[in-house]
């Protein structure tokens, strides 16, 4: 009778005499990926595209893209609307370049989350989600396009760039396991506060590095190949192959350079990486057009923006939640890492070189960039007279969508004129969700679920009106 194949050799054995255990077992992002029939990791960017960036914090609708000028002092705040490209859309004076790009993006000033929902954690959960009341393993946007839109071309379809700076709070619950999806659909995580792109010693993530020279890789590989799973039976058979089929990926992509080129940003001149900006925001624009080029199909990028040189106080989490002195981060309108003078700026710089740079490398039709926060600010502004900032506020917030078929100079939705509620044209979680959707040509009636397709993709509306 034989043995079982558990009694004969236990995982962990098998791997130490393998010599692989150095590998990572849990390659999500990688391996949903796949490769090509011919084992080689395939280039060229994926059919239609996203880049997502997350406001993390919650920046205020009132002092970026909805200002209220004619609102009194206590809600106004210190900054001028300027003119751009397009008549009658105003923004903020610190984009000084987004204000000459407003042709090829399109505003939204009536995003809201339904329901009082005035955490971090929740907030991000439901607009990652694309979602209203979404349930606690709801997967996000990233995760779902990796399951419908498998991509055998790159290392991942999902990448995330910064997972979460600092307070773990900003960390949306279901960014490291893809929720009822599975881990096999969740990200692969690039960089943190201490290791992103804009510094000199940033590589590709150590999954990407090989531990050992490729002659040993193959040796190793062809002693994984030849533990056959038509020896076992059952499950442990089944759960061989699988264990084989992740060790053989993750030695293709550990064994060429494909996967590590898009993370090499010292292949960009210095005159597109200086136009991007040398501070996180930048250079993780830079890495997202990169990854997108190479045939990543969703890339979420934390909108940090960089410790500030005169400081600001609290740890360099998420830039855009400005409390201001209540919360001991400085004035929201100041120069310090929560403050409006140096984040904005470092905005408007990345913002519109990668617009830009997308549309000079006629990509900006294939690929959606979406900007918005978790969620918006309050009108009135707390402490005015020492450290002035704003609290959380669900009911109003705004956006930013350009490329992706997405017409540019339009303005969707209004709030009222102190920027409190939605007066015309709702865009709800949902409805966001459903619009990326309709850009990347996700069909909506698709149903996703833990066993089978048991749940609507989307239950939200497409903003038809913002594209052709």
């Amino acid at each position: 009778m034989r043995q079982p194949f558990s009694d004969v050799m236990s995982r962990r054995n098998l791997l130490q005499a393998a010599g692989i255990s150095g590998l990572p077992m849990a390659l999500p992002g990688m391996v949903a990926a796949g490769v090509n029939e011919n084992g080689s990791l395939g280039k060229g960017a994926a059919e239609k595209s996203c880049i997502f960036i997350l406001l993390c914090g919650g920046p205020s609708h009132l002092d970026t893209w909805d200002l209220k000028p004619g609102a009194p002092d206590a809600i106004r705040g210190p900054y001028k609307p300027i003119s751009t490209t397009v008549p009658g859309m105003q923004i903020n004076e610190l984009h000084t370049k987004m204000a000459q790009l407003t042709d090829h993006f399109s505003l939204i000033r009536s995003m809201t989350h339904v329901g009082n929902i005035s955490n971090h954690f929740d907030a991000m959960h439901h607009c990652l989600s694309g979602q209203a009341a979404a349930p606690p393993d709801a997967p996000y946007m990233g995760s779902i396009l990796a399951k419908v839109r498998p991509s055998g071309k790159t290392i991942a379809p999902y990448v995330w760039l910064i997972k979460c700076v600092g307070d773990p709070v900003f960390c949306a619950p279901n960014i490291g396991t893809g929720g009822h999806l599975g881990a096999g659909h969740s990200p692969l995580f690039v960089g943190s506060a201490a290791d992103n792109p804009s510094m000199p010693t940033f590589k590709a993530p150590d999954d990407l590095q090989a531990a050992v020279g490729t002659d040993r890789m193959l040796e190793r590989r062809r002693l994984l190949n030849g533990l056959s799973p038509s020896l076992h039976s059952g499950d442990v058979a089944n759960a061989t192959k699988d264990w084989q089929d992740i060790y053989g990926r993750a030695f293709e992509l550990t064994a060429g350079p494909e996967a590590r080129e898009p993370f090499e940003l010292s292949r960009e001149s210095d005159s597109v990486r200086n136009r991007y900006g040398m501070h996180p925001i930048g250079q993780n624009l830079l890495l997202a057009r990169r990854l997108v080029e190479s045939g990543v199909g969703y890339v979420t990028v934390n909108g940090w923006t960089g410790s500030a040189p005169e400081g600001g106080g609290g740890a360099p989490s998420s830039s855009w939640d400005m409390h201001g002195g209540e919360m001991g981060m400085g004035s929201a309108f100041g120069n310090g890492s929560y403050g409006m003078g140096w984040c904005l700026p470092k905005l408007d710089q990345a913002l519109s070189a990668l617009i830009l740079d997308l549309k000079d490398r006629g990509m900006l039709e294939s690929t959606l960039v979406v900007v918005v926060g978790e969620f918006g600010r309050t009108p009135t502004i707390n402490a005015p007279g020492t450290n002035p900032g704003r609290q959380h506020w669900p009911s109003c917030f705004s956006a930013i969508l350009a490329g992706g078929g997405i017409r540019g100079g339009a303005v969707y939705g209004e709030s009222d004129k102190h920027g409190a509620f939605v007066v015309d044209r709702p865009v709800r979680p949902q409805d966001l969700g459903a619009t990326i959707f309709h850009s990347l040509g996700v069909p909506l009636n698709l149903r996703l679920g833990r066993d089978g397709f048991t749940r609507p993709l989307s239950t939200g509306e497409p903003l038809l009106d913002l594209f052709g």
